[in-house]
């Protein structure tokens, strides 16, 4: 008879061990690409219904009421949880909706982790938290028309389940308002949450950020920012032996591109959570080409938005197509 000889007990553990081994290297990255892949659908559809609910609504400022003492320290604040109750809800379908206190019932995470993932932060909870440079220009200003005030955040859940923070400006003016600054501009920032208030909690994941701009005609931007910075540049060189903003863009990542001006806006507004630390950042919005053409970049330590020779060099900052 022919002798045969199978694998001994000891081989086949060694064998399920490998496989072990293998497959907790291999499943966590597999399931961290379905999930970002997962989250990027969700982010878009969500970006998708409330531009298409802002963009049915007559004007985005006028909600609410924000009143002041004479030491600057608010009185009345009813400006984010109006704008949701008497104009939001009339065009989007929302579950729930919580006041400025109450955050954390429409399920807003305590704390988030910023866009690098090195940094924790506390929830923002009214505008100046979002980034102190928002409330600079309004310092001075004695009329409320076109400017930005400290209100406070509200928040809704979506029927999709996912918690939307609410950051609103009633006084915010139109693209052809006589500023260049950003704060008059800014009408609707949000906040969300994809999953609620479980984890990871971090910005570019289940978290990131919606902005609507300009009262009348409203722009709403989601712009995704990359994590880092690129190298400083021109927006445009007529020496091929140097890149252009655009360029180092390309350069950085294939599917990366320079955020026009409106997303920039929105990066601005948002700088606390991308971690943006340059004071000057180029936009892809051209004014004139050419070598003495003009592009809009923005101050981020001040918010003016203004159009510069592009042969200048500046900051960039990237953002996914």
């Amino acid at each position: 008879m022919k002798k045969t000889r199978g694998f001994t007990l000891a081989e086949v553990l060694i064998t399920l061990a490998i496989i072990g081994i293998v497959a907790a290297i291999t499943l966590p990255s597999l399931l961290v690409n379905v999930n970002e892949k997962a989250w990027d659908a969700q982010k878009k559809a969500l970006h998708a219904r409330l531009a298409q609910a802002i963009g049915q609504m007559n004007t985005l400022g006028g909600y609410g009421q924000f009143e002041t003492d004479d030491d600057g320290a608010a009185t009345t604040d009813t400006a984010a949880e109006s704008f949701i109750l008497d104009a939001l809800s009339k065009v989007y379908k929302i579950n729930n909706i919580c006041g400025p206190d109450k955050l954390s019932s429409c399920g807003i995470p305590s704390k988030i982790t910023t866009l690098n993932g090195t940094s924790e932060l506390i929830f923002p909870t009214k505008m100046s938290e979002l980034n102190p440079a928002l409330l600079t220009f309004v310092n001075g200003i004695t009329s409320k028309s076109g400017t930005m005030v400290d209100t406070k955040a509200a928040a809704f859940e979506t029927v999709n389940g996912e918690s939307v923070a609410v950051f609103y400006n009633p006084y915010c003016g139109s693209d052809e308002d006589w500023s260049l600054h950003i704060q008059n501009k800014v009408c609707v920032n949000f906040i969300y949450d994809l999953n609620g208030a479980s984890g990871p909690n971090q910005v570019g994941k289940d978290v990131g950020f919606i902005t609507a701009l300009y009262r009348k005609n409203p722009i709403v931007v989601a712009p995704s920012s990359y994590a880092a910075d690129a190298a400083r540049s021109p927006s445009y060189s007529a020496d091929s032996a140097k890149l252009d903003a655009a360029s180092v863009c390309k350069a950085q990542g294939g599917d990366l591109r320079l955020p026009n001006r409106d997303e920039l806006a929105s990066m601005f507004v948002n700088r606390i959570l991308i971690n943006a630390s340059e004071d000057n950042y180029w936009s892809s919005s051209i004014q004139s080409i050419g070598e003495n053409g003009l592009a809009w970049y923005i101050y981020f330590h001040n918010g003016h938005r203004i159009n510069y020779l592009r042969t200048e060099t500046q900051s960039v900052r990237c953002v996914y197509q």
